[in-house]
């Protein structure tokens, strides 16, 4: 399969065909990889705004959870018109697109921070994932389909490990911005106009790293659009079907709106529940779904997200109680990098073993690390218990993309579709990490809550059993 046609001269910058179905576009890759840094980034930066933000806002673990929530709630509603958006427009526009959506999300903080309110920051994290969900709709099948098909595990992995880079560094940088100038006093000991004034201060570190980012994502959304013409958009070489039409996309969108009313007057699990049932009625007859392959894969997303951003969300807080390291977050905020950063390494690691051995049995052999780390965290204390849980970064590092290149194996023009329900799948870490808090409020403990993380990691890791062998096309 080409997303161009083909020309006549080698030398040619354009994309042209290779044997196995996949393009050839010099120069594209680096683009890709710098749109993987940036989305990776910008998520990993809710880990270091939820502990301020809980500090701000006097929260509970379940109100915190709503930062993710309201992040990945994108992926469900942003993630089928964003296929449809990107099949319209190519690719490279499509990035475009979405790269300048984040740009409205970031500036959307400085009102946020103007008017402490705590909704306001939850609707401008929820703009700025929706651009995040358009440049994953363009960078996961892009950077498959750019080379050989028989390399595509391996190219994804190492594609992601850029994105681990901007889970990396972004956490690290944020950590001193945003929760190194956390006051003494705290909001709770606070009230009226203090506790205004109290919130605007505090919270103007938030604004202003933001700030940075919008400008980073003008500067990468001015390279896309100048190089746009490398890969001309070809629409029938990205499938003609569509895999959910516009009425049942919006009976979906108005039984999302009937759940979320419901999650805020009446009960919070009813409209939750009623939320989750919209992608049974846009995807309950589509034939990919039919594919076992693809269909327990994108579960395996739906939970794998689940589980790293529930860990990734609270590892700060998990990190500061008095059994493991006993300090302020303030002073371990930091070291949220080298859950990230393992993953980094990982996925450098992993793109040479993917090469070797087989992509299902090394997801099965991490997801069972991952379970076997998480146990140590939970039945030890101090250093022990800190850097074991640390090191499920390390296991996370090859699982997304592998179970992505999986899943998604030999879907042939029906790449662009499959990435739009595996975004929709990704709405695994809205629902999850929810659970988590409210697992850990009703047990009073984060590490009790961990059986929710490890029962995702068990599920995962029968999936690399079961696609341990080529898919069949």
């Amino acid at each position: 399969m080409a997303l161009a046609p083909e020309v006549s001269s080698s030398t040619d910058s354009r994309p042209i065909e290779i044997e196995d179905g996949g393009i050839n576009a010099p120069g594209l890759n680096y683009f890709v990889f710098g749109l993987f840094f940036i989305f990776g980034g910008i998520t990993s930066l809710n880990d270091v705004i939820i502990p301020k933000l809980k500090e701000l806002f006097t929260l509970n673990y379940t109100e915190a959870m709503l930062v993710q929530f309201c992040f990945f709630f994108a992926y469900l509603v942003i993630g089928i018109p964003g296929a449809k958006l990107v099949k319209k427009l190519g690719y490279m526009r499509g990035a475009v697109a979405g790269l300048l959506t984040m740009m409205v999300g970031c500036l959307l903080f400085i009102p946020a921070s103007q008017n402490a309110t705590y909704w306001v920051f939850l609707f401008a994290l929820f703009i700025l994932a929706s651009g995040v969900v358009i440049v994953q709709v363009v960078a996961n099948p892009l950077i498959s389909l750019l080379g050989p098909q028989k390399t595509a595990h391996s190219r994804l992995t190492f594609a992601q490990a850029f994105n681990s880079l901007g889970t990396t560094v972004f956490p690290i940088v944020g950590a001193a911005v945003i929760l190194g100038s956390l006051a003494n006093v705290t909001a709770d000991q606070l009230s009226g106009a203090e506790l205004v004034a109290y919130r605007q201060a505090e919270s103007e570190a938030i604004w202003q790293g933001y700030l940075g980012v919008a400008a980073l994502i003008a500067i990468v959304a001015l390279a896309v659009w100048l190089f746009r013409k490398r890969l001309p958009h070809d629409p029938k070489m990205m499938g003609e079907n569509e895999f959910v039409s516009n009425g049942r996309y919006l009976v979906g969108l108005a039984i999302i709106v009937v759940g979320a009313l419901l999650a805020i007057n009446v009960n919070a699990w009813l409209g939750v529940l009623l939320i989750i049932a919209a992608p049974f009625t846009w995807l309950y007859d589509n034939d990919l779904l039919r594919r076992s392959r693809f269909s327990f894969g994108a579960l395996c997303i739906f939970l794998y997200v689940g589980a790293e951003v529930s860990i990734g969300s609270i590892i700060i807080n998990y990190l500061a109680q008095d059994r493991v390291l006993g300090e302020p977050e303030s002073v371990i905020g930091w070291m949220i990098g080298l859950y990230w950063g393992g993953a980094m390494v990982g996925r450098f690691i992993g793109s040479y073993f993917l090469r070797i051995f087989s992509p299902g049995k090394i997801l099965a052999f991490n997801a069972t690390g991952s379970i076997v780390l998480i146990l140590i965290s939970i039945l030890t204390v101090g250093e022990v218990s800190a850097y074991s849980l640390l090191a499920v970064g390390l296991m996370n590092s090859i699982m997304f993309p592998t179970i992505f290149s999986l899943a998604c194996e030999k879907l042939g023009p029906r790449a662009a579709d499959g990435s739009g329900i595996i975004n929709v799948a990704i709405f695994g870490g809205a629902v999850v990490p929810l659970l988590y808090g409210v697992i850990a409020d009703a047990s009073g403990s984060l590490g009790f809550a961990m059986i929710l993380p490890i029962a995702c990691y068990a599920i995962i890791a029968l999936f690399g059993i079961f696609a341990r062998r080529p898919a069949v096309a």
